[in-house]
């Protein structure tokens, strides 16, 4: 892989984890404290928290066969 390509991975690697962390902290944040008395803010939110992890996932092994990494 070349150094631009490197950088080009890491990018966008850091930029789907920032997108996510993001999500996670307007679940667990936003909706816990504003939506305190809905039982989706308590409950809910660790349904969305799973779900990031497979959408990470997703994300990465699509990232990983853009740019040919092996994992091993």
């Amino acid at each position: 892989m070349s150094k631009h390509d490197l950088k080009k991975y890491w990018r966008t690697n850091i930029t789907y984890v920032l997108s996510l962390l993001a999500i996670w902290f307007f679940v667990s944040f936003g909706l816990g404290i504003l939506g305190r008395m809905f039982w989706w803010a308590q409950q809910g939110s660790i349904y969305v928290f799973v779900i990031l992890i497979f959408v990470y996932v997703f994300l990465m092994n699509r990232l990983d066969k853009k740019y040919e990494v092996n994992e091993e």
